[in-house]
């Protein structure tokens, strides 16, 4: 099969290993003339960074790098953002990398034209309409995991330093104009990145899918994501070179960002307060916490899970999906609890109070409450 491909689903997608080559055509597509590329700490000296760069700079676009992203952005990388961006002269952002870099860079365009707090723009009922949208720059996404798929998504997540909570930051006009999926970029990945960005998508494919609310397109798409991630991303693991299955995985991460849209549910619930608090890697987390919040779902998911198993080519209906799903775990070295990533029992109320908050609570099948999701931390710590 030849993995190459021009999408629209939901944005110019340039697919295919080699095509960060295309950068400069991507940006003069979206109208960017001196962009500022925006990437986390840790890939700001890695090789596929200063590539990149250099294709720029030779295509007269200038080298302006921002790199000061956290695993978990919070507004203060933001204020930082906006200030070299306007201090450089931008008129456009790059963004590159993982879901920390991609989010943050949106979230750079999106602010640096406005006059109001960013908090004002959290994804509840329209306060999106708040935004001057004249004054929101264009954005060219090049993801280099294969996990969020912030790259073709209208929202991003920061933390506020303050409260620690997470918050969703929601404007159309966030979407990308153009993506370069390059799966020579996610070559390099380390294992671990591999496995939590990898769960990350099946962790967005499995939500969508669950998701009480009708969205037929949506639960397609999500299902189609879990058997390329259950088939692949062990695949990916076991050979960082396998550019099939590297491909393959940055489709099934855009395909679990698309699907979302039909909601996401009790996984990401329980992980946004644990990564705001302990700043652990949000794909993991939700690896982590899968296997208990499936047991949590049964009651409203497991004819679903019986049909998405036989989909999948899964022998036993729903309890061979969540076998599997340990059998995933245990195979990417995934540990069984939080406490492994340094998460304790110390905090639990809080992070049950800050779970219900959590706008992911709405698109669970089974209520949430304090009493079960208590409960739930309990046992996934």
């Amino acid at each position: 099969m030849n993995l190459v491909g021009n999408w629209s689903y939901p944005t110019a997608i340039k697919f295919g290993a080699g095509r960060i080559k295309e950068l400069p055509e991507a940006c003069k597509q979206a109208g960017i003339s001196k962009p500022l590329l925006v990437t986390d700490k840790g890939l700001a000296a890695l090789p596929i960074t200063q590539d990149t760069l250099a294709i720029m700079e030779a295509a007269g676009l200038g080298a302006a790098l921002f790199a000061e992203v956290d695993p978990n952005p919070t507004e203060i990388n933001l204020a930082a953002g906006i200030a070299a961006y306007k201090a450089g002269g931008h008129d456009g952002v790059i963004a590159f990398g993982g879901g920390s870099g991609l989010d943050l860079a949106k979230t750079i365009a999106f602010m640096a034209g406005q006059t109001r707090p960013v908090w004002d723009f959290e994804d509840i009922g329209d306060w999106w309409t708040r935004a001057d949208a004249s004054k929101i720059a264009p954005i060219v996404a090049v993801p280099t995991t294969a996990g969020t798929g912030s790259e073709v998504g209208r929202a991003t997540v920061l933390t506020n330093s303050e409260t620690h909570y997470k918050k969703i930051i929601f404007h159309p006009k966030m979407l990308p104009a153009v993506v370069i999926c390059d799966p020579e970029l996610t070559v390099g990945m380390p294992r671990m990145i591999t496995a939590g960005t990898g769960m990350d998508a099946f962790a967005h494919c499995l939500e969508a899918y669950s998701s009480p609310f009708y969205h037929p397109m949506s639960q397609g798409v999500a299902l189609e994501g879990l058997r390329l991630v259950n088939e692949y991303l062990p695949r990916a693991y076991a050979d960082g070179t396998d550019l099939e299955a590297r491909a393959h995985m940055m489709s099934a991460a855009m395909m679990g960002a698309v699907a979302f849209q039909k909601g996401l549910g009790v996984i990401h619930a329980l992980s946004h307060p644990v990564g705001a608090l302990y700043n652990t890697h949000h794909g993991t987390t939700n690896a982590v916490v899968m296997p208990a919040c499936l047991d949590f779902n049964r009651p409203e998911i497991e004819d679903r899970l019986d049909k998405a198993a036989a989909y999948m080519g899964i022998a036993g209906g729903y309890e061979g999906f969540c076998a599997r799903v340990v059998e995933l775990n245990e195979m990417l070295g995934i540990p069984a609890k939080l406490s492994a990533l340094g998460v304790g029992t110390d905090k639990i109320d809080l992070l049950t109070e800050m779970a219900l908050t959590d706008p992911s609570v709405g698109g669970n099948p089974v209520a949430m409450t304090v009493e079960n999701t208590k409960a739930l931390f309990e046992a996934v710590i």
